[in-house]
């Protein structure tokens, strides 16, 4: 896009220098309010045009060889420079003839979609957070959301009306799904294809900066859920520009090159993005999409390129910086320091306790599920933060995963939860845990989690029990890549073993409605609700996080009648949980602090309703 100042990142990374947009400063320094001169990255191109519509009215101009960054074109700065509210678009020269006009690979702003004209956006905002100092990983409740399906507006603005609500609720941290730009305006948001910029029907940057601003005032930080492994299938012209991707494929798209030949732009690109979302859009912290699925070869990792931006970032404003990522894969390196060999992120999401909870509610065991589903693998996972530990899996027909060394790695340095858009979303209808489960067992589920010293994240609509289901949905305005899309997602929930027919037409508007959350509650949702104030009030007041999970106790053991039904989990406050339809006595008594399902606590023992539980001040 522009470059607002030759700003080197080689006090970030002394192995590689990077051009920022935006000098890296104090959230109260005074961000160059527009950019100073059009510029992009084309190494593929034998010559590059600038078709601009400003105050002067339309006009085309030609571009010339930065003397300066090796394969960056540019209009020097006597001829046009950009004025805030422009339309602009490049064509290319190759092989003797001129490209259509192509949105900006560094956009800030597509207001006519992702495959219409960039615009000239102001880096200023006026910001009121000056008091914000943030909130450390270890103390967050997280609540994840989906923008377009979270209120009827489908907007930050809309958001922005439920965050008393979720102050209320006792949520500290929301995590948005990716709100980069995809083509139409139906889309979980992973197939964002401009990573500076925000889906213009969501409120564009503008909205989402608002957004952040109106959730700090009350409290809550924000994550930002970005995707750095694949471009989305439609409006994604980058390939036109350079080798942003290479030879392989992760399933959603081709790999990104950061590992290859020019993979230096690519990796300041994806650098970039990163310093733009945490200094100028005040964001706390992002949550990294499949980080297994990076081409990520080099000595150094991308992934601690992206904690050394953030730490940057937190040593100019004081502010904590958090990043975390999606990883499936039991690895822990993601979590090791650089100075051990790993990468040194502040947390990764953590599949196993959902899958172990997931499995002893509900009895499933297709698919990934067929690793789970006894007290004692829930039990074991509890105690040791991952299920494999070099550990065969069934599913995998391999062995898989490491050991973490809890001398070094906190339990709230994994994200739990008791579903999220991708458990919920990547079933056949979509449906939701409350669509299927009573409310004992959502509840059941929740205090599992926010009991936990793990990290708790809620998704959109679970603490009351929401009816409505979160299918997948697109609007792709290519036909054949909407069937494309059909076909796949039939394909993979036939090997989960669900029946394809019952899958909703991801293109459907109908499919995306379905998914807007109810906010009229019935008297079972309020229940519901009720208790997950409970939960995260308890969690508070009796602190669950902790630095050494080795010191958590667990236990379980067989019920009256049945294989397997009680867990412990904790000391001070022990959460004591039947996961069996029969009633249980579990040998653990004291002071009752909280109950859902009915309990009878004695001095020596808790006695508990089908899929009840309790959490107990044990005897002295």
């Amino acid at each position: 896009q522009f470059v607002r100042c030759a700003h080197s990142a080689s006090t970030l990374n002394p192995l590689r220098r990077l051009w920022y947009f935006h000098t890296v400063g104090g959230m109260s320094s005074k961000h160059t309010p527009m950019p100073q001169q059009f510029g992009v990255w084309a190494p593929n191109a034998h010559g590059a045009r600038l078709h601009l519509h400003d105050s002067e009215g339309p006009r085309t101009l030609e571009m010339q060889r930065d003397e300066t960054r090796r394969d960056w074109w540019v209009v020097p700065r006597e001829v046009a420079q950009p004025e805030i509210g422009a339309r602009y678009s490049f064509s290319l020269l190759r092989d003797g003839e001129w490209s259509q006009p192509l949105p900006d690979p560094r956009s800030r702003f597509q207001p006519e979609g992702v495959h219409g004209p960039s615009e000239v956006t102001s880096s200023t905002f006026d910001w009121t957070d000056d008091s914000w100092e943030g909130i450390a990983l270890r103390d967050q409740v997280l609540y994840e959301l989906h923008v377009g399906t979270f209120t009827p507006q489908g907007t930050f603005e809309g958001a922005v009306e439920k965050l008393d609500y979720l102050a209320e609720l006792g949520v500290n941290s929301i995590e948005l799904l990716p709100v980069q730009p995809f083509a139409g305006a139906r889309n979980w948001g992973y197939d964002g294809v401009d990573w500076f910029a925000v889906q213009e029907s969501y409120g564009g940057p503008e909205g989402l900066k608002t957004l952040i601003d109106a959730a700090h005032a009350r409290g809550i930080a924000v994550i930002l859920d970005v995707v750095y492994n694949h471009f989305g299938p439609e409006g994604n012209y980058n390939g036109n520009f350079g080798p942003y991707t290479t030879a392989g494929h992760t399933g959603w798209g081709d790999v990104i090159n950061l590992s290859g030949a020019h993979s230096d732009e690519v990796r300041a690109y994806v650098l970039d993005a990163v310093l733009q979302w945490l200094d100028e859009f005040h964001v706390d912290g992002l949550r990294l999409d499949a980080v297994q699925t990076y081409d990520d070869r080099l000595a150094f990792s991308i992934m601690e390129e992206i904690k050394n931006v953030a730490n940057e970032v937190e040593a100019s404003t004081g502010i904590p910086r958090t990043i975390i990522a999606e990883s499936e894969q039991n690895n822990p390196r993601l979590l090791e320091s650089p100075e051990r060999g790993g990468y040194g992120l502040d947390a990764h999401w953590l599949d196993d306790v959902h899958h172990g909870i997931h499995t002893l509610v509900t009895g499933e065991r297709a698919g990934y599920y067929a690793d789970y589903g006894t007290l004692e693998i829930l039990a074991d996972t509890l105690r040791n933060g991952y299920r494999f530990r070099e550990d065969y899996s069934v599913y995998r027909q391999r062995t898989h995963g490491k050991a973490l060394d809890l001398d070094r790695v906190a339990p709230w340095q994994m994200v739990t939860y008791t579903t999220d858009h991708d458990q919920t979303g990547n079933r056949a209808k979509g449906d939701r845990p409350s669509q299927y489960l009573s409310a004992r067992k959502q509840v059941l589920k929740a205090a599992v989690v926010l009991l936990s010293p793990f990290s708790p994240m809620l998704f959109m609509g679970e603490e009351f029990g929401a009816r409505t289901p979160f299918p997948f949905f697109v609007s792709h305005s290519d036909p054949q890549l909407l069937e494309m899309t059909r076909q796949g997602r039939m394909n993979e929930f036939a090997r989960m073993g669900w029946d394809s027919s019952a899958v909703p037409d991801p293109a459907a508007e109908e499919t995306f409605t379905s998914a807007k959350l109810d906010w009229n509650f019935d008297e079972e949702q309020l229940e519901i609700l009720s208790a997950y104030k409970k939960l995260i009030e308890l969690r508070k007041q009796y602190p669950m996080a902790r630095d050494d999970l080795r010191q958590l106790t667990v236990d379980h053991g067989p019920a009256q009648g049945a294989d397997d039904a009680w867990l412990t989990m904790g000391d001070q406050a022990v959460l004591v949980a039947n996961f069996g339809s029969e009633g249980t006595v579990a040998p653990v008594g004291g002071t009752l602090l909280y109950t859902f399902g009915g309990a009878e606590v004695s001095a020596d023992e808790t006695r508990l309703e089908p899929w009840a539980f309790a959490l107990v001040m044990p005897t002295q």
